[in-house]
């Protein structure tokens, strides 16, 4: 799809974006939303240089102590979900903000789209963190329950405040405090986002909520709902009238039967994580539980994917950029995390994934950039917007072991 050029961020991205000849995917997500796809509402993957050590005076977790080797060492690998970054249409492997940080730092950047769902990107983990063996990753990035996990587990490096200043300064208030990272000081949001419900016009009409969704006999056989237990449990708990912020064992259970029923009738054809947008893409799958922004931004590609708000909410999110505590190179990581909270890059970043900027100053920052975006609720939301959404409450460890056994046992992950 054609698209105009528009003026990058900063002098650095027009130098790389100028080199390169690049187009933006940002062109089509405006024109996404615009016509109505919103509806209802180079470094190696080497080790970090040095070999990380049990710290036998330390209390938490693994315990580990790793010399931060930046300064010597000026490179990082961070890995990510996909389509969560600005990307060269001309060449996919160039990403714009990514290399002005580059050209303006001197650090280069490996950066993965390696993760497709929070249990299973911690299961190709763990074993080495919980050994202090490196992971080969400077940054990853979890949804906020992983995160609070993450960190609990004693595997976050924590923040040095005077390398990651701009970001405690520009973080969202309604970001700040949260009860797994109240300081701030071990997970900086990447971006937050929506979970709702993603069809393909060219196979299926409307689907306007849940119970359509698991029961609309045109669907059966073509519906997908995400592996991610806070997503489809909580639109199962809103279309039950439940609180997913505050509810019982016995409403959890009543919306698990409800999934479980059109699990069984074969209403469902699987359980996803990121890759639903494939089957989704293709007509495999006709109507799915998915994201906001991955839907959205498919929808700038095919016109026939179309958002939709059900009519019992949203559930909201963010995914979060920790440095595992294993990462020799914790200073280049901070530097990039802080270069991501300058309000230009963030409205740039934003303007390409087209998901919720979770820094301040980067709506004023976007009329240089997309005039046409300041006002666009998948980026920068009202507080009318969000009250339509619903977050899910924080679970004790005993808990989501025991909610986690259930789902998984239904969806048959």
């Amino acid at each position: 799809m054609p698209s105009r050029s528009r003026t990058p961020l900063s002098p650095e991205a027009r130098a790389i974006l100028a080199a390169s000849g690049g187009t933006s995917r940002r062109n089509l997500m405006r024109g996404a939303v615009a016509g109505g796809a919103l509806v209802a509402a180079g470094a190696s993957l080497a080790g970090c240089g040095t070999k990380p050590t049990k710290s036998p005076g330390a209390s938490a977790g693994p315990a580990c102590a790793t010399p931060d080797v930046s300064a010597a060492d000026r490179k990082l690998v961070f890995s990510n979900w996909v389509e969560y970054m600005d990307t060269d249409e001309k060449d996919e492997k160039k990403h714009p903000t990514l290399d002005a940080f580059a050209a303006k730092t001197g650090i280069a950047v490996t950066y993965q789209e390696d993760v497709n769902d929070n249990n299973e990107f911690l299961g190709k983990v763990r074993t080495q963190l919980n050994a202090c063996q490196t992971i080969d990753r400077d940054i990853v990035v979890f949804t906020d329950w992983m995160a609070g996990k993450f960190i609990k587990l004693g595997f976050a490096q924590k923040f040095d405040p005077s390398k990651v200043a701009t970001f405690q300064k520009n973080l969202l208030p309604t970001l700040k405090g949260r009860s797994f990272d109240s300081e701030q000081l071990y997970a900086a949001p990447w971006t937050s986002g929506t979970t709702g419900i993603g069809y393909n016009a060219k196979f299926a009409k409307e689907v306007r909520n849940i119970d359509e969704l698991l029961t609309r006999a045109d669907l059966k056989g073509k519906v997908s709902v995400l592996k991610e237990l806070n997503d489809t449990m909580g639109l199962l708990l809103l279309s039950l009238g439940k609180d997913p912020d505050n509810f019982t064992e016995a409403d959890f259970d009543a919306a698990l039967d409800k999934l479980k029923k059109a699990v069984d009738s074969g209403q469902i054809r699987r359980a996803a994580g990121n890759d639903y947008l494939e089957d989704l893409a293709k007509g495999d799958v006709v109507a799915a539980i998915g994201w906001s922004g991955d839907v959205i931004g498919l929808s700038g590609e095919n016109e026939n994917i179309k958002f939709v708000t059900p009519d019992e909410g949203l559930m909201r999110w963010s995914d979060n950029m920790l440095i595992p505590v294993t990462s020799g190179r914790a200073s280049n990581a901070m530097a990039l995390i802080d270069y991501y909270y300058d309000p230009k890059i963030a409205a740039e970043l934003a303007a390409y994934i087209n998901y919720i900027c979770p820094v301040v100053g980067a709506q004023e920052a976007m009329k240089d950039i997309d005039p046409e975006l300041v006002e666009n609720q998948a980026i920068f939301p009202t507080a009318e917007t969000l009250g339509k959404t619903k977050v899910f409450k924080e679970l004790t460890e005993a808990e989501r072991k025991n909610y986690e056994a259930k789902f998984q046992a239904v969806i048959g992950a």
